[in-house]
């Protein structure tokens, strides 16, 4: 009996062990799946904070190329069908200005000017203070719009007349845009007020054709003042500076200037910050293409015109007063608009070092004919020498 009672409690344990090892295990494996998933709850934020930072890194690289949806219509079958495509810009490096095909990017100056050419005057005697290929003739883009003014002005047209924009000076060539639209009825005055501050190429091209004999005839009007001023390296084919075949040198531009400086309202028109006019007998405003005229600039501009076309890169010339001398400076195919300033600014730190006695602070433009003082090839760089010991 007594060996049959041990030998149950043998069983019985026997029985037992391997059970409670069962469970021991399966509570063991379940404590580590739950540990194991409190690391991971753990872990998770991180590791979505890392995979989240990553893909705005990777979203951010990748937004680079700008995507855009396009509407299209299609027929299928006869049945006309809107379907939506999406059009990835990955972005093309930037063409070649004219000025690079001719090499002129391979000139290098004291002054390290991103702009090809360049070229700085004293306004009062015409002497060259600075030049960098200034020979070289090269699209103005609009420039060509203050010749167009110069015409204008000097035609003694009916400022007052209202001109009407047509379809003819809707820009098919190049598709520039513009805040005016096809009738839209300005006056004289107000057309060439925006075609010098804002740069209006239909404003432009409007003041052309209604110009007695049409556009045409300005054109020639505005090619034989060019010749008047002695601009032999320039060539104009319209009124707004879209083509290509505008074409000046430095030093053409800088007699350009010194003639478009006499007339008042031409140093108004391209030197306000922002005007409003009537545009179909309503007030719209209209601002500068130029910051550097703004109040707060610190600049002292008394006449200007910037230019921007793929084969002219971007241009300005205008005419400042810098401690106390009245320049005039030309910047010809800049690659951008911050390298373009950043060049003015550039000349006008190395314009304040000469410091030269006697400076000009006269706001009066020198008669056209001085001009011609102007010597050098204009081909390379050379500059005056500073007569302080001002650092750069």
């Amino acid at each position: 009996m007594h060996k049959l009672l041990i030998g149950a409690l043998i069983s019985a344990l026997c029985l037992s062990v391997p059970v409670t090892t069962v469970h021991a295990a399966q509570g063991a494996k379940k404590t580590t799946v739950k540990k194991s998933t409190v690391k991971r709850a753990k872990a998770s934020p991180a590791k979505a904070s890392k995979s989240k930072a990553g893909l705005r890194r990777v979203a951010r690289f990748e937004a680079q190329p700008r995507e855009r949806l396009v509407k299209r219509v299609v027929v299928e079958r006869g049945k006309r069908k809107v379907v939506y495509q999406r059009l990835t810009n990955v972005g093309t490096p930037a063409r070649p200005t004219m000025g690079d095909l001719a090499g002129l990017n391979l000139t290098r100056d004291p002054l390290d000017l991103k702009s090809n050419v360049a070229l700085v005057l004293d306004q009062s005697n015409s002497e060259v203070l600075f030049e960098k290929n200034a020979n070289v003739a090269l699209p103005i883009a609009s420039i060509t719009k203050m010749m167009t003014g110069l015409v204008v002005v000097e035609a003694g047209l009916d400022m007052d007349e209202v001109l009407t924009v047509t379809d003819e000076d809707v820009d098919r060539a190049k598709f520039s845009s513009s805040r005016l639209k096809v009738g839209d009825q300005l006056t004289r005055r107000n057309m060439l007020h925006i075609a010098l501050m804002s740069s209006e190429n239909r404003a432009a091209s409007a003041l052309g054709r209604h110009y007695p004999g049409g556009l045409p005839a300005f054109v020639a009007a505005m090619n034989a003042k060019a010749q008047a001023l002695g601009m032999h390296d320039t060539r104009y084919v319209d009124s707004s500076g879209l083509s290509k075949q505008n074409v000046a040198s430095a030093r053409d531009l800088a007699r350009l200037a010194l003639a478009a400086y006499e007339h008042p309202i031409l140093r108004e028109f391209s030197t306000d910050p922002k005007a409003v006019v009537e545009r179909n007998g309503r007030p719209v405003q209209f601002g500068t293409t130029n910051g550097l005229v703004t109040p707060n600039s610190g600049w002292e501009i008394g006449l200007q015109k910037t230019g921007f076309i793929n084969e002219a890169g971007r241009c300005v010339m205008m005419q400042a007063v810098i401690e106390g001398r009245a320049v005039i400076m030309v910047l010809l195919d800049a690659k951008g608009s911050a390298a373009r300033v950043a060049d003015a600014m550039r000349m006008r730190k190395w314009l304040t070092a000469l410091k030269p006695p006697g400076f000009s602070a006269s706001g009066g433009g020198t008669a056209i004919g001085t001009v011609g003082a102007m010597g050098g090839s204009g081909y390379g760089a050379s500059m005056a020498a500073p007569r302080t010991s001002a650092g750069m």
